[in-house]
């Protein structure tokens, strides 16, 4: 560890803290789990935190790899060949969101303004697979931008999937005064026990219409959307407009055809509907079981994605 990583290193409940900053910017990424715990502009926050004692709660910032939401039973069948996942979701039948979210992650590089976390999936029960899989979070003039890589660096083909769960904050309060424009044409229909696929709904003329932009107030969100409308770079665009006026915004790749939206309605008393859980998928829930938008990550095949957030007034 060099000098100037030591200046940026503090021990606590989620590992080794490493700042990085630009301008007005800063942002605290940590070492259990790779994720982002915290995001501001200006002093005001673009992500919603977590304290530096506590576990991140909800999947807080945490890369999912190699597969987002939820896998059914934790049991999957690809090229022939049977496998079973531990059940992280036990209380329903579940495995969710990978197999990083509580290791360790170790910095491959580390400047003042960007900070790149690494890590490997060696084969495991469930997952006899190995991926090399680095993070690099970047601040600039532009905002922050977070770079996804997965190696495949074993002998065999992996199934491969990717997200990221970051919260967009409202500023100061909850977000039920805040005003969120997705412009997405349809959800995904989930059971409301296992919170699986069942199929899909336009969203014109429902109470998950946010193509122009609503008010949250008291609905519950917790759906993956589809159909995902891009400007001429690519991306999809979600926008959290808070009482204060700023908007925080997040913007997925052409590589994440799914964003998951979660008003957080189940994590502690006290952190409930403080921020928007806006999270970049490359495959929809289940897809080990499924197949749907999986990747075959081959021998030596990369898979890079990208999604950034910023904010604006």
């Amino acid at each position: 560890m060099t000098q100037q990583e030591e200046n940026h290193v503090v021990a606590t409940a989620s590992g080794a803290q490493y700042e990085i900053s630009s301008g007005t910017q800063h942002a605290v990424v940590v070492e259990v789990g790779g994720g982002i715990r915290e995001y501001t502009s200006g002093g005001r926050h673009v992500l919603d935190p977590y304290p530096p004692d506590s576990m991140a709660d909800g999947a807080h910032g945490a890369p999912l790899v190699p597969w987002p939401n939820r896998i059914d039973g934790g049991r999957y069948r690809f090229e022939d060949a049977v496998y079973q996942l531990a059940l992280t979701e036990p209380e329903k039948n579940n495995a969710i969101h990978g197999l990083l979210m509580w290791r360790p992650w170790v910095v491959a590089e580390h400047t003042s303004a960007a900070v790149t976390m690494a890590t490997r999936i060696h084969p495991m029960q469930g997952y006899p697979f190995c991926l090399r899989v680095t993070v690099r979070y970047e601040l600039s003039a532009d905002g922050l931008v977070v770079t996804t890589t997965a190696t495949n660096v074993g002998d065999s083909t992996a199934p491969y999937g990717c997200g990221q769960h970051p919260y967009l904050s409202p500023g100061e309060g909850l977000i039920d005064d805040a005003r969120l424009e997705l412009d997405a044409a349809t959800r995904i229909l989930t059971d409301p026990e296992r919170q699986l696929p069942t199929g899909t709904e336009p969203v014109d003329g429902t109470p998950f219409d946010f193509r122009r932009g609503t008010r949250i107030g008291d609905l519950e969100i917790d759906y993956p959307f589809t159909d995902l409308a891009r400007d001429d770079r690519g991306r999809a665009w979600v926008r959290l407009t808070g009482a204060d006026g700023a908007t925080a915004e997040l913007w997925v790749d052409d590589s994440h055809p799914i964003v998951e939206l979660f008003t957080g309605d189940t994590l502690a008393p006290g952190r409930r509907r403080r921020g928007l859980g806006t999270e970049p998928m490359t495959c929809p829930p289940n897809a080990f079981h499924s197949g749907d938008q999986l990747t075959h990550l081959r021998p030596g095949d990369t898979a890079t994605t990208r999604w950034g957030a910023r904010l604006t007034s």
